[in-house]
């Protein structure tokens, strides 16, 4: 038996998605399926592919050069049967709010011949919105062990497996002196939830807190601009995405112990990017996220230890 497209391609889906459930669910077949044909590919290539495990899967040494190899060949095919421009006319790209945005368009620009940028605080809305065809393409960040729960047409890839969830509070605030804040001591405060309560950050926090023996006292729900006034002026503090700069009056801190953590997915819809362009923005979001992460003081550090490994093990 030799490999097929078919096989390279539920390799490619297990690596980008990092786990066999979440795979299954792109490729629209059950996961028994999936589990099948992978210990069939890895017969075939005499060797694991991928260590399975709780937190889910991570390519091995062989696995990861499969990888590469297969995502070359995908690429190099599917240019090879289709034109490389952008299927339809403009691309209709969301993101989740994220300080490196007005990077990733201007990167999007040279990458995209035609590109309209929808941000939106809501997860869940971009999830629907791709799955609905209202955006082709999206930056979606979600709870670490949260699913998307996207259709068959749409794709995707990790472009961070976790990134631990940062507290902005007030500058002056007791504990903004301190290089990390334990959760329990942001027991008294008063929070900016996101908009939306069925996002996976709102539902997060309440079960960290609870962990820790409290309930958080949601008393905003607005963008996180008007979060940050709220903040600087004393009255809340707020979770933020670690590469956040704060501001005025706001500082940003890690959460002591990571008790909350998100993962960064970039998905699109496969009729309207071929393979050979969602690779080359899934390039331009990793980099603009880099980038970002470096130029932040409070999460360089971390990013530096960590961020390469896990970015090169997505």
């Amino acid at each position: 038996m030799e490999l097929e497209i078919r096989h390279l391609r539920a390799i490619c889906a297990i690596g980008d998605a990092g786990s066999l459930s979440r795979a299954a669910t792109q490729l629209g077949i059950s996961q028994p399926s999936l589990t099948t044909l992978l210990q069939r590919v890895e017969r075939m290539v005499g060797g694991t592919l991928f260590d399975r495990g709780r937190s889910g899967t991570v390519p091995t040494p062989l696995g990861a050069q499969m990888l590469q190899r297969a995502r070359l060949l995908l690429v190099e095919l599917e240019a090879f049967g289709s034109d490389t421009a952008t299927r339809g006319g403009p691309v209709r790209f969301g993101s989740v709010h994220m300080e490196c945005v007005p990077a990733l368009y201007s990167r999007l620009e040279k990458t995209l011949d035609d590109i309209t940028l929808v941000v939106d605080p809501s997860s869940t809305g971009l999830a629907l919105a791709l799955a609905n065809g209202h955006l082709d393409a999206a930056v979606i960040a979600v709870d670490e062990d949260g699913d998307l729960g996207l259709p068959r047409g749409v794709a995707q890839r990790v472009v961070v497996p976790w990134v631990p969830v940062y507290i902005a509070i007030p500058a002056d605030h007791r504990l903004a002196s301190q290089a990390e804040v334990e959760l329990t001591d942001l027991a008294g405060e008063s929070w900016v939830g996101p908009p939306g309560a069925e996002d996976g950050s709102l539902t997060a926090l309440r079960a960290a807190c609870r962990a820790v023996g409290f309930v958080p006292r949601i008393r905003f729900e607005m963008p996180s601009g008007a979060g940050r006034q709220l903040i600087a002026a004393g009255k809340a503090v707020q979770l933020v995405e670690p590469t956040s700069q704060g501001g005025p009056g706001v500082a940003v801190r890690p959460l002591a112990g990571a008790p909350m953590r998100m993962r960064l997915v970039f998905a699109w819809r496969r009729e309207r990017l071929t393979w050979s362009q969602a690779s080359r923005v899934f390039a331009e979001v990793l980099g603009a996220y880099s980038d970002q992460a470096l130029a932040s003081p409070v999460f360089r550090p971390w990013w530096e230890e960590r961020g390469a490994a896990l970015t090169s093990a997505g």
